[in-house]
């Protein structure tokens, strides 16, 4: 990592960020970096990513490093680079270096920092180095896979309150990385004609955010098979009649996330039953989309995309009944069955991490409900938040083969007429949405997605 002269407003920000959190606990909180995992052995390493939680105080994506906050002062944990290092990785920057890049008030090594956790609170990292050194130095158990107690919890809420909307610094970040996403989505949309394989078109997407200097936010999907919803194999042949789905997302240097999915037909055209398809899901999203505002409830937005998915598919004859009716009994969900998207920041999901402490208002819990247990946000919407907007739609075998299920749905599904559209494995577009003061902006606008001009993209 290079150490440029120190930029004022990265100062000023992460001050104010501080600060904020200095508002809301009156209690030390020590924010752990994370450290490198070794593939196989100690010095074939594991790509790096510090923990989205001292990157949002730290700015700069450090390892084996720890910030100590209290009363809007941060002090850095990180030890100097050794003489071998020089040899191996070049010039690194000392210390002192780093804590005027961010503004640390106090730069110690990290064998100092024992010295320093008394009272204080933390969040778990995910590597086991790390919460292992963490539950050592602060002599309590600190586990990713636990949820926060005490005054973890209270400083987990703290945090979630500041992150959750985003200020102009991080929306920067997020046009650069929405911006790197649509032009990634471009290339392998017009790679796709000369592609044999899934993988070449990942290549040629994931080509431009490394000519970028970013990586992806997320292991990319790119599939023939999108009813498989997280697929990360690639092997599959690209044979005309198919759609290619492909959910793929930038991440900056500095760590924040683009989300975008496009499905595009690998011969440039779209088959009837699955233009009819897609424009389906294409409605539901453009309906959702209108009605993002602050103070709207994401779980309505959720539902109306439902409905909409559940009008269009009784238009098309696959579901039989009123819309209203079969999304009172989750009918929607065999072929939808995720939320219809999250929060999105430092992360891809953003603050996942701590469970359904970000997604969920305090005082809710998830549904057990077949078409809203996988709603990721279900809190009323606020400016400055950052959400996707993704419905799709999916033939999902282990879900259309379960015994009960068919038995459930048997009067209000015409399995028949579904047949008929056998060529439409899944579909979903997705979308990256900032709340306004008056509304949203799309951020990843630039990125057509009618069925017309995405033929018009794979063909050109």
């Amino acid at each position: 990592m290079l150490i440029q002269q120190t930029s004022t407003s990265l100062v000023d920000t992460l001050r104010l960020r501080r600060q904020q959190l200095a508002n809301l606990i009156n209690f030390p909180a020590i924010l752990w970096s994370g450290s490198n995992s070794p593939r196989n052995f100690p010095i074939n390493l594991l790509p790096f990513r510090a923990s989205s939680h001292f990157l949002y105080f730290a700015g700069l994506p450090l390892s084996k490093a720890a910030i100590r906050l209290e009363a809007g002062r941060l002090e850095l944990f990180i030890d100097d680079p050794s003489p071998s290092s020089a040899l191996w990785h070049g010039e690194t920057p000392t210390r002192e270096e780093i804590a005027q890049k961010i503004g640390a008030d106090v730069a110690r090594p990290m064998a100092e920092l024992e010295s320093w956790v008394e009272d204080a609170a933390t969040v778990a990292v995910q590597d086991a180095a790390t919460w292992t050194q963490q539950s050592q130095l602060l002599n309590r158990w600190v586990l990713p896979q636990s949820p926060p107690q005490g005054i973890d919890l209270e400083l987990a809420k703290a945090i979630i309150s500041i992150r959750l909307t985003h200020d102009d610094a991080a929306i920067t970040q997020l046009r650069k990385a929405a911006a790197v996403t649509v032009e990634a989505h471009k290339v392998g949309m017009a790679a796709t004609p000369k592609a044999k394989l899934e993988a070449e078109v990942r290549a040629a997407m994931e080509g431009v955010i490394i000519a970028h200097n970013m990586t992806t936010s997320y292991n990319s999907i790119v599939t023939v098979h999108g009813e498989v919803l997280h697929n990360e194999h690639y092997h599959n042949p690209l044979q005309p009649g198919d759609l290619l789905l492909a959910d793929v997302g930038a991440e900056t240097e500095m760590g924040w996330a683009g989300d975008v999915t496009r499905t595009w037909p690998v011969s440039g055209k779209f088959s009837s039953t699955q233009r009819d398809i897609y424009n389906v899901v294409l409605a539901a999203h453009d309906a959702c989309i209108a009605k993002i505002h602050p103070g709207v409830e994401y779980g309505d937005i959720h539902l109306l995309a439902a409905t909409v998915i559940a009008e269009g598919l009784v238009e098309l004859g696959i579901l039989q009944g009123n819309p209203q009716d079969l999304v009172e009994m989750d009918a929607h969900a065999l072929f939808f069955p995720h939320g219809i998207g999250h929060i999105l920041g430092l992360d891809v999901h953003d603050m996942e991490d701590l469970g359904d402490l970000a997604g969920y208002e305090e005082g809710r819990e998830r549904s057990d409900r077949f078409g809203l247990s996988y709603l990721r946000l279900n809190r009323p919407l606020r400016p400055g938040m950052l959400v996707t907007i993704e419905p799709g739609f999916y033939q999902v075998p282990a879900i259309f083969n379960d015994t009960n299920v068919r038995s459930k749905y048997e009067t209000v599904v015409n399995w028949q007429r579904l047949s008929e559209f056998a060529d439409v494995r899944g579909i979903r577009i997705e979308d990256d949405v900032l709340v306004t003061e008056v509304g949203s902006e799309v951020l990843t606008a630039a990125l057509p997605n009618s069925a017309s001009d995405v033929e018009d993209l794979v063909s050109c």
